[in-house]
């Protein structure tokens, strides 16, 4: 079925001078809120409704036609990971990529819109401090977090490359991999931010939450706005006393099949320090050893992968 699929963007540029935003849904094919928000933004702009004065956006309804018709979160592999071109494609995400990758860095600005498994409330992933470290340097930090502010949620995280390639660095023993398996932890957002722009993951809520896609379009209308590509008043940022922001500082991986959790976690439950989390195959207790908040437990984790990140809250954003 594979080899029937196409890709789709659709492309709007206004008379006047502005930014290149690229808006994308369904990187994960079972995530649809996005691909929802996207196509109601794109009717009001075919309808007449709304109209593009500045700038240029590119609207990515699915990104993943393949998962997107299984309903599943990948076709072949996650595609949200080494998301970068491949001279020779091994598999669907590979060919996704090679299309993917020119297009994003073809533009300024990057949403990416997706959906969790869990209960929660929909958040945002933000990018580095600016920066120009060999992991992830990035420039782009000021407009970046001014934009998460007004996307319509209160919850930002941030440090998610920063803490994979920590955890990368403590399992790995072979040095001759390790370039390898950092690149395993870009994604759409973190590919975006090496060609010189800058992006944001919006988490839009539960999947199957009727809610989700209102997220998604918000945002959207939200983004136009907020780059002065619409006309239609600036969106106000979220109070700094409204927003609850968490930096991700730790990964723990499940070192066997038969360590469990001691409790069922969801992503931003908090722990207190000295609170288990679960248990390993001898019985040995996993305790926290801050004050923390959980994020990303993975239940059904392989042996010597990431089971669960701690991250801190931040009271600077």
């Amino acid at each position: 079925m594979s080899r029937t699929l196409h890709f789709r963007s659709v492309n709007y540029t206004g008379q006047g001078p502005g930014p290149r935003l690229i808006v994308t849904g369904a990187v994960h094919g079972n995530e649809t809120a996005g691909t929802q928000g996207i196509e109601r933004v794109m009717a009001r702009l075919d309808s007449g409704e709304q109209s593009l004065v500045n700038g240029s956006v590119t609207f990515v309804p699915v990104v993943n036609p393949l998962a997107y018709a299984k309903g599943e979160r990948a076709g072949e592999r996650n595609l949200n990971r080494n998301l970068f071109p491949k001279a020779d494609p091994k598999d669907f995400e590979d060919r996704v990529a090679n299309w993917l990758c020119p297009l994003l860095a073809a533009h300024d600005v990057l949403l990416d819109l997706h959906s969790f498994n869990s209960p929660g409330e929909p958040f945002v992933m933000v990018g580095p401090r600016d920066n120009d470290g060999p992991l992830e340097p990035f420039r782009h930090e000021l407009e970046e977090r001014a934009l998460a502010r007004v996307l319509g949620v209160r919850r930002f995280v941030d440090g998610w490359l920063r803490t994979y390639g920590a955890g990368v660095r403590r399992r790995l023993r072979d040095d001759s991999q390790l370039e390898t398996v950092l690149r395993y932890g870009v994604g759409t957002t973190e590919f975006m931010r090496t060609t010189g722009g800058y992006a944001l993951t919006l988490e839009c809520g539960r999947h199957d939450d009727p809610q989700a896609p209102d997220v998604a379009y918000r945002a959207i209308m939200h983004t136009l706005a907020h780059l002065g590509m619409v006309d239609a008043p600036r969106p106000k940022p979220v109070p700094r006393e409204e927003m609850e922001v968490l930096s991700m500082c730790e990964v723990h991986d499940r070192q066997g099949d038969a360590d469990t959790f001691s409790r069922p976690w969801a992503s931003f439950d908090r722990v207190a320090r000295g609170d288990e989390i679960g248990r390993r195959a001898d019985g040995t207790p996993v305790l926290a050893g801050m004050d923390a908040v959980i994020l990303f437990p993975d239940s059904a984790a392989p042996a010597n992968s990431e089971w669960y990140y701690l991250a801190r809250v931040n009271e600077e954003f």
